[in-house]
């Protein structure tokens, strides 16, 4: 079984591989993509979007084409303010339109809805019912994110940015008052096993919550089911 992954940013970058030590311990990491041999996976950072669909999805359906041993082609990337659906009809037209093939590799596209900083706020144990800074007691004013579901909250009006840089800010907030770091560049405690667990006991306790980081686990658990049952 190997993976192709082509990531959004800087943070999926160095996110995924330490998530998939935990989700698929027995894929290595491979570090050129002609190298797939025995469940191995490959991934790249497609630097943003537009420039992921834009520079970098031609260059990897070629990696795959040529190298013939890849089984799927998993695309993540933030879904911002648009639909899930939406998002990935985009990536679908976009391999349709520039007639790329896959030959028996599959597609599989990760939307972070509405980015990935939103998967991380799921975790409930360090979420603070009693907040000291202003900033923090105003974003859980505005949406309270233990009790609802972070895939559903937007951005206050007078928030200028985007979506996902408010997003971003209640997370870095909401870490900072457990005196845990986090930047995009340094993701540090996110990356742990016990962050993962944590998010996977929200989805446990909430099912109607997260659905697209719960797509994500579920894709993994088939992947890994499927790596048992060949070995």
């Amino acid at each position: 079984m190997n993976l192709y992954f082509l990531v959004e940013g800087v943070t999926e970058r160095k996110l995924y591989p330490r998530w998939l030590e935990y989700l698929l311990p027995s894929l290595t990491r491979i570090f050129s993509p002609d190298e797939a041999g025995e469940n191995s996976y490959y991934l790249i950072s497609g630097g943003g979007f537009p420039s992921l669909l834009d520079s970098h999805l031609t260059n990897s359906v070629r990696d795959i084409t040529d190298s013939g041993n890849y089984d799927y082609f998993i695309i993540a990337l933030d879904a911002d303010d648009i639909a899930v659906h939406d998002k990935i009809e985009e990536v679908t037209a976009r391999i349709a339109h520039e007639s790329m093939s896959l030959g028996r590799c599959e597609l599989k596209v990760v939307v972070q809805n509405r980015c990935i900083e939103t998967w991380l706020l799921g975790n409930r144990i360090v979420f603070s019912r009693n907040p000291t800074t202003e900033a923090l007691i105003q974003c859980i004013r505005f949406y309270n994110v233990f009790d609802n579901d972070p895939e559903l909250m937007f951005k206050p009006v007078a928030f200028e940015e985007s979506v996902a840089s408010f997003h971003y800010e209640y997370l870095r907030l909401m870490l900072t008052e457990r005196n845990i770091r986090y930047s995009k560049k340094y993701p540090k405690d996110t990356l742990e096993p016990y962050y993962i667990e944590q998010l996977k006991n929200r989805l446990r306790q909430t099912s109607e919550h997260l659905n697209s980081l719960q797509d994500f686990f579920d894709f993994c658990t088939s992947v890994r089911q499927r790596i048992e049952e060949n070995a």
